[in-house]
């Protein structure tokens, strides 16, 4: 490993430095398992005398960690949640200028898939759990890492159950994606879903005996469009977003065998992504109550078995948090941020699952999300250290109103 990179910036330390190059190391891209780090991180807890709880997806290929830097059965109604998902995006067809899975340090910065997003709070969370145990009295710590966050977010839904069947119920909740270290206390929901449209094959000569699904599909696209045309239009604004109101798109179509075939089956897949003030439920509703009420009786007209299904995906409930409560305001003192205010991010987080299980939540973490899923993706020294004196003062500060 290259020495830390000079500057006015406090150094981060080399416990940190070497713990996000060995997490870096683990290819924990979500296709494929996180077990080595997972089972990294339980055996250096374990060794510093911390009991770590695993919990598996089905196939035991993926796991969630958490740990209690203390007397478990004492914290088991309070304490504060540093949290982090452990998987990261592909590096398929992206030009790197180093192995993305070896971290390489340049010019102040530590480059590797994963170093923003979100290893480096992981790590160093890691290397200072000694200093957590140590003031486990003053300020109790658990410890969350969490599997497949970049797609179905089933880790960590797994892991809030497991902590109430277990009688865990934590004060609050630090989701360290990287913000450089501002606190985050809203996000966007994502909700996506497959259609498949079934009508009846034909010879295109004789078109309309058939039932042609890529035209009804696409007639069910268009009122999706008007939906979203709709939100852009009419929505209250939520001026902390960027796009500050609700979307809806189509993202992939497939259908059709050939141009003298009137095509019998056609699949699509759309999203929306709504701001916290905006519930989902009816716009599903909407675009479900067309399909049966306006397309679907048409379809019939000519074939009785034509149909229209929707399969749920992805259902990430939006995150927001007053920007006045206690976790915020404690995260942002410890950060020493107040001054940039509590933001909103368009990206998703674990945020809204933790809020949903009744633990005051709020986002903050070091790095960039504009170095996310990118190639060379790093995190700088100086973030690190940032993150590093965020930790240093949590751990002199007891938790007032957690």
């Amino acid at each position: 490993m290259n020495k830390p990179h000079e500057s006015a910036v406090a150094a981060p330390s080399a416990a940190a430095l070497e713990m996000i190059d060995r997490l870096i190391a683990f290819p924990t891209v979500s296709r494929d398992s996180n077990l080595g780090l997972i089972e990294f991180a339980r055996d250096y807890l374990a060794g510093l005398g911390v009991k770590p709880h695993l919990v598996y997806d089905r196939r035991e290929k993926k796991a969630n960690l958490f740990c209690s830097l203390g007397d478990e059965s004492a914290m088991k109604a309070g304490g504060l949640v540093l949290s982090g998902h452990t998987d990261t995006v592909p590096v398929d067809g992206q030009d790197w200028a180093s192995d993305p899975f070896q971290a390489s340090h340049r010019d102040g910065r530590i480059h590797g898939r994963g170093s923003a997003d979100m290893k480096g709070f992981i790590a160093i969370a890691l290397a200072h759990a000694p200093r957590f145990l140590a003031a486990a009295e003053r300020t109790p710590i658990h410890l969350s890492l969490t599997y497949d966050e970049e797609t179905t977010f089933l880790g960590v839904r797994g892991l809030v159950a497991d902590l109430a069947e277990r009688g865990i119920k934590p004060a609050g909740c630090i989701i360290g994606e990287p913000t450089d270290m501002q606190a985050i206390v809203a996000h966007k929901g994502k909700r996506d879903f497959c259609c498949r449209v079934r009508g009846r094959e034909a010879h295109s000569a004789l078109t309309p005996t058939g039932v042609n699904a890529i035209e009804f599909a696409a007639r069910l696209i268009a009122y999706i469009r008007g939906i979203a045309d709709r939100m852009s239009r009419d929505e209250p604004r939520d001026a902390r977003f960027g796009v500050p109101y609700t979307t809806l798109q189509t993202g992939t179509i497939h259908g059709g065998i050939a141009t003298n075939v009137v095509p019998r089956d056609c699949e699509f897949t759309f999203e929306m992504r709504n701001i916290p003030a905006t519930p989902t439920d009816p716009l599903v509703d909407e675009i479900a109550g067309y399909a049966k009420n306006e397309l679907l009786p048409e379809m019939r007209r000519v074939a009785a078995d034509a149909d229209i299904g929707f399969e749920p995906g992805l259902n990430l409930p939006a995150f927001g948090i007053a920007p006045d409560a206690p976790v915020v305001q404690f995260a942002q003192q410890l950060a020493r941020t107040a001054h940039l205010g509590a933001g909103a991010v368009s990206f998703a987080t674990e945020a809204s699952i933790f809020m949903n299980a009744g633990i005051p939540t709020v986002v903050l973490g070091p790095g960039s999300i504009e170095q996310a899923h990118k190639p060379n993706e790093y995190i700088s020294y100086e973030q690190v250290a940032a993150c590093e004196a965020f930790f240093a003062r949590l751990v002199e500060a007891p938790l007032p109103g957690l």
